[in-house]
Parts: C-alpha cells; structure tokens; sequence
C-alpha cells in the first residue's frame, strides 16, 4: 500500500485487569483520532507483569484467544477503522498457556495470532513458568493496510526470527514489548542495556529492509522500572521515534513500505544471501558434539 501511518501505545498497568483493557481500548481511541491506521500494544497490557514471581494463582489471569479482550478489541477495531496488534496471556487447554499477540483487521476480524517462540527465563522474567514456546512458527497477517510481521519480547534478540519473518513477505515488523532496569541498577549497566536493545532491532530493520516498530511498558513494578523507549526504526536503521523512558506515550508516524524497495535495491543483502553456505546455523553449536 504504500503509506500506512502506525500509532505506538506505550503505558503503565495496574493489577485490574478491565481497568488495564479500557485504559488501552481509550487509547487506541486517541491514536486512530490522530490518524493511526494500524495500532500496537505492549506485551501483556491487560495485567502487570506477572512473571516476576511464580506463583500458580497468576495463570488464573490467561484466557482463549479469540476470547473476551479480542472480542472487545474487535469491535473497537471495526467501529474505528483500524489495524490493533494485541498482547495476551493465552490459555490454550488445561495446564497449557502461551504468551500470544492477536492481530485484528480494520473491520474487526481476528486474522491470527503469533505465540512467542523464544521464551526467557531470568531474575525477574521467569516466563519458563508459565509459558509454553509457540508452536505455529513464524508469521505474516496481510491487513487492510500492510502485510505486518509480529514477533514478541525475547524474540528481539534473535536476527533469525526476524529474517524468516522478513522472507515471509512482512512489510514492517511490530514487537510488543515489557522489559525494563532492577531498581538497584546503576546508571551506566541501564544505558548499556537499553542501547543493546534498540541497536539489535535497528540491526534487524537494517539487514531485512523493513521498518520495525518496538512497543514496550512503562512504570514501576515489583523492583522493575519498565523502561519506556518505544520506537520506530526506518529499513536503514535510523531511528524515527523514541518515546520516553518514564512516562507514557502515544505516537503515530507515517511509514513508507515502499522505502523498502529503495533500501533493498541500494543495499542488496537479500540478493548477496549464500543461503547454500548456511546449514550449520541449525546447530546448537559447531563444537562437533
């Protein structure tokens, strides 16, 4: 299509769940007033971020997906016209549970979802708990406004999840996001560590010649502070947006999927692949065990 302009919701949540989905639906409202066409969440924006404990009683905050918050977000979706990428704490059977995202059409049809393949485990993240990995693989969502590709968190770090969505025809790619510093850190570790971030998505914007949209939470929790700093990369890497560390925000910019053409034309790193020179990366490690 073109020109598509995409809104980034980035905000703090509460331990209400309704509360935490009438406060996004309120701002999907105040992104498409200002234009947005297509509309990202952060990850998991119905509840706080659960996964800083184990603790059983947090499954009793998953549901089916399509369920409640996609049927909400649905008809939110259709009334106004727009594209949402919504995070959510899915339950998919009894003792079965996937950190999922839903993406719903402009006329508020549920057109799949992407379960988080790669799933962390840290002081502080212990996802391992409560999510199993996805198993529907990579994926692409051809939407009213642009053929979108959505990977989720931990999936950032990993330039094959972006290649393969990227080869899969995916015009931009959105990333919702919950990460933020320990509140004992220093100054320096934070700015280390959020320069790490940014940089290796900038890099998968950069080697597959798309826009990456990154959508992350705000505020502070349980000795987290939520560090903010959503953005837009454009297909060479330069940075079109960054939101703020501590507050939150609402952002629409107009992409360009066309540039892509341009970037990958100019600099040909789809042409140059050797994908015959590239088996070895299936393996763990090349250490002949």
């Amino acid at each position: 299509m073109g020109k598509v302009k995409v809104g980034l919701v980035q905000m703090s949540c509460t331990a209400n769940k309704q509360e935490n989905l009438d406060k996004a639906i309120g701002k999907v409202r105040e992104a498409a007033a200002k234009g947005a066409q297509i509309i990202c969440l952060q990850e998991l924006f119905t509840s706080l971020y659960f996964c800083d404990v184990e603790n059983y009683d947090n499954f009793k905050l998953a549901e089916p997906i399509p369920g409640p918050s996609t049927d909400a977000l649905s008809a939110v979706a259709a009334e106004l016209g727009v594209v949402i990428i919504a995070s959510l704490f899915e339950k998919r059977a009894q003792g079965v549970y996937h950190n999922t995202t839903a993406v719903l059409d402009a006329d508020g049809a549920y057109l799949g979802k992407y379960r988080k393949m790669h799933i962390p485990d840290d002081p502080g993240f212990y996802e391992k708990f409560y999510f199993t990995p996805g198993d529907l693989g990579y994926k692409v969502f051809k939407t009213k406004f642009a053929t979108i590709g959505v990977l989720i968190c931990w999936d950032q770090w990993y330039p094959e999840a972006a290649r393969i969505t990227g080869l899969m025809g995916a015009e931009i790619l959105f990333y919702p996001t919950a990460i933020g510093w320990a509140s004992t850190q220093d100054d320096i570790t934070n700015t280390e560590q959020y320069n790490a971030w940014q940089t290796i998505q900038r890099s998968h914007a950069i080697a597959n010649g798309v826009h990456v949209v990154s959508v992350n939470r705000s505020g502070e929790e349980a000795g987290l502070r939520f560090w903010g700093g959503s953005f837009v990369s454009n297909p060479f890497g330069t940075v079109m947006y960054q939101a703020p560390h501590h507050e939150e925000a609402i952002e629409v910019l107009e992409l360009d999927t066309d540039k892509s053409d341009y970037y990958r034309s100019h600099w040909p790193f789809l042409r140059d692949r050797r994908i015959d020179s590239y088996q070895p990366i299936t393996k763990r490690l090349l250490d002949n065990d």
